[in-house]
């Protein structure tokens, strides 16, 4: 049921998603700074401890799709609250855990839990939001998820350094039970459509996905390992994938896909989350790697000062060599600039999504994108930190054009009653393109052996990857102009 023109705005409906969602994307990066405390307490090596990450994100991705239609069948609002009870229940089970299996139970649990969110994401924001207004919405749930989700893996490091890594998975609990309260209260009683058992066809679905999901992260993994692992996990993904796309279920999913405005929101979408491979890999190597080029030369990195006024700071190499706070400070600092960029951004975004519509605003962020990431190509060794923190703010405020413009194109483009399912499909596109992308900056970083020469092959690969996202939305986004 979408709320018709002109109806009120339910803000607090929106609300209660917005914190929802924010636990549910916090969740990998407030447990990624607990990695190390989970190791040594449950003696398990940091390979084994990826999948304290891969058990949450799999079946989260892996449910997207099936999830996303099983979803349209049902009352969102009990949906809702199934999944809040999921991720207590799932965070219970994770913070007692005696061994490492039952973390991971519990891990699972919450990815679980979480893909429950994203299944009534659009379908709550169709009920609770007229069309016309739909893109301050969703600029508003983007802001709260990137603001917290960027502030939790500090919050969770002061956490995890003061109470243990337990405590870590207890961060988000108060945005939880603040989304059960909300949901409870201002979530839409009126339908009564209740909640279906879910069928065996959703399990086949799951299975399939997450299978070619997992297989997939495998194949892209840079990490060492013998050399035929890489090809046989993307057969695997390929086949996998390939018996999902058979199912009957799928069907649907396929015909939704070839509908031209969804195929070209969903291409770009892919497209442009690639460049995660930024924030995620390039921008740390290359303050760990480039920045220290000139610090090595006799200027020290550590002693900029930042746009807040606050010292960088600095620390000292073994070979004498002033190489700045740890590199974890730097690039930490650029990313915040970031982050900061983007919450700037987002509410500019939404509304002028409203005003001349999301696949417009859609190609102006990924332009944007675009031309940011061309400003940070020539970046080097004697760039300093304000000059790497400048590119960063102009990556923030594109990404915070782009974001809520193509949720809202998303959006606009569902058939009525599938919501959901284009949700889960625009879930699985971003996922699997925020993993290619930094695989492919990986990549590119190792055949020219690091440095500027791998900064500017990586940071080259995502400029690609952004104008082909944004030169596929470009011919629908023009085309209300030349009716």
């Amino acid at each position: 049921m979408s709320a018709p023109a002109g109806t009120r705005t339910r803000w607090g409906a929106v609300g209660a998603l917005g914190l929802a969602m924010l636990a549910v994307t916090s969740e990998i990066t407030v447990a990624a700074v607990a990695l190390p405390g989970i190791g040594a307490d449950l003696a398990v090596g940091p390979g084994a401890t990826a999948w304290v990450l891969l058990a949450y994100t799999v079946p989260m991705a892996a449910l997207g799709i099936p999830a996303g239609r099983w979803g349209d069948r049902a009352d969102p609002r009990p949906v809702f609250l199934l999944a809040q009870l999921g991720i207590v229940l799932g965070t219970a089970l994770t913070v007692l855990a005696p061994a490492f299996p039952v973390l991971i139970a519990g891990r699972v649990l919450q990815g679980v839990a979480a893909s429950l969110v994203v299944a009534v994401y659009m379908p709550i924001v169709t009920a609770a939001v007229p069309a016309e207004r739909r893109g301050r919405a969703i600029s508003l749930i983007i802001m709260v998820m990137t603001v917290g989700t960027m502030a939790g893996a500090p919050a969770g490091g002061l956490v995890a350094d003061a109470f243990g890594w337990r405590a870590v998975f207890l961060v988000k609990l108060p945005a939880v039970l603040a989304a059960v309260a909300a949901g409870a209260v201002l979530l839409d009683r009126r339908r009564v459509r209740g909640v279906p058992a879910p069928g065996r066809s959703l399990l086949a679905e799951a299975v399939l996905l997450g299978g070619a999901l997992t297989a997939l992260l495998v194949a892209l993994d840079q990490g060492t390992g013998p050399a035929w692992r890489a090809p046989v996990a993307a057969a695997a993904a390929v086949a996998l994938f390939a018996g999902w796309v058979r199912l009957p279920a799928a069907g649907a999913v396929r015909a939704m896909v070839r509908r031209p405005a969804i195929r070209a929101t969903l291409g770009a979408l892919f497209a442009v989350s690639m460049t995660a491979g930024l924030v995620s890999f390039l921008v740390p190597w290359f303050v760990a790697d480039v920045l220290t080029e000139r610090s090595a030369s006799g200027t020290s990195i550590g002693t900029e000062t930042s746009a807040s006024g606050t010292s960088i700071g600095t620390e000292t190499s073994a070979s004498g060599t002033s190489i700045g706070t740890g590199t974890a400070a730097a690039s930490g600092s650029a990313l915040l600039v970031f982050v900061g960029a983007v919450a700037a951004a987002s509410p500019v975004a939404g509304w002028l999504t409203d005003r001349y519509g999301p696949l417009r605003i859609t190609v102006a962020g990924g332009v944007s994108t675009t031309l940011a990431l061309a400003a940070l190509l020539p970046l080097g060794p004697g760039t300093g930190w304000t000059g790497l923190a400048g590119g960063m703010a102009l990556a923030g405020l594109a990404a915070g054009l782009f974001n809520p413009a193509v949720n809202a194109a998303v959006l606009a483009a569902a058939p009525p009653g599938t919501e959901g399912a284009t949700g889960g499909i625009a879930m699985t596109a971003r996922t699997v393109g925020s993993a290619v992308g930094p695989a492919l900056a990986a990549l590119g970083w190792t055949l020219t052996g690091g440095g500027g020469s791998g900064w500017r092959l990586g940071v080259g690969i995502l400029l690609v990857a952004a104008a082909a996202g944004t030169v596929v939305v470009l011919r629908p986004a023009l085309r209300p102009a030349a009716a």
